[in-house]
This record gives C-alpha cells, sequence and structure tokens, in this order.
C-alpha cells in the first residue's frame, strides 16, 4: 500500500497563497490517481481537485482559477498551489491515493489544517 506524508498548510490571510506538497511511497506511484480533499467543520469531505499519472488535472468549480494540483513522476509527489485564498476555503486537506488497479488499494495522507482568517 502506498503510504502518503503531507507538507504545508497553516494561517493566511484572505487573498493570500499557500501551498501543499504530499509525499508518496511504497508503491508504484504511477498506478494512481492523486487527488485533493478537504473536510470543513461539519460538512462532507469533498474532492478539491485531481491528476492523473499522464497529468491530465481536473477541479472542483469552487476552486478553478486559483488551485493548481501539480505531479512529479520522479520524485514520486503531488502538490497543491492554492491562491486567491477565501475563509471558505479553510478545512483539513487530505491527500489521497487511488489506484487503478485491483493489485494496490487506496491511501489517505494524515490531513493538513488551512485557515484562511484575518
Amino acid at each position: 500500500q502506498v503510504q502518503l506524508v503531507e507538507s504545508g498548510g497553516g494561517l493566511v490571510q484572505p487573498g493570500g497563497s499557500l501551498e501543499l506538497s504530499c509525499a508518496a511511497s511504497g508503491s508504484n506511484f504511477r498506478l494512481f490517481i492523486m487527488e485533493w480533499y478537504r473536510q470543513a467543520p461539519g460538512k462532507e469531505r469533498e474532492l478539491v481537485a485531481s491528476i492523473t499519472a499522464d497529468l491530465d488535472a481536473d477541479y472542483a468549480e469552487s476552486v478553478k482559477g486559483r488551485f493548481t494540483i501539480d505531479r512529479d513522476n520522479i520524485e514520486d509527489s503531488v502538490s497543491l498551489h492554492m491562491g486567491s485564498l477565501r475563509p471558505e476555503d479553510t478545512a483539513v486537506y487530505y491527500c489521497h491515493a487511488r489506484s487503478i488497479t485491483i493489485y494496490e488499494s487506496d491511501s489517505w495522507g494524515q490531513g493538513t489544517q488551512v485557515t484562511v482568517s484575518s
């Protein structure tokens, strides 16, 4: 099973930027679609962005034009660049590896808090 370790996050003012990183190990990174989810207090976890091994990216409507997901298939890592942050972006952000094969299991990172507040 792939192991995921997240870094980044913290407190940022509205309009500011932040970058999250997620390092993967233990499996063939190219066998996973990499995703970022977030969960705000009292809300369900939602998919924010995803990127395939071929670098095809997709975004939730709420973050399009503000967030960018990147993937490094050499370093086995994925990042989420967040710009023009809003208070409603406040949440715990999770890295998720979604397997494209029956031989690997999905995996979650531990989560990292992002707080957008003045």
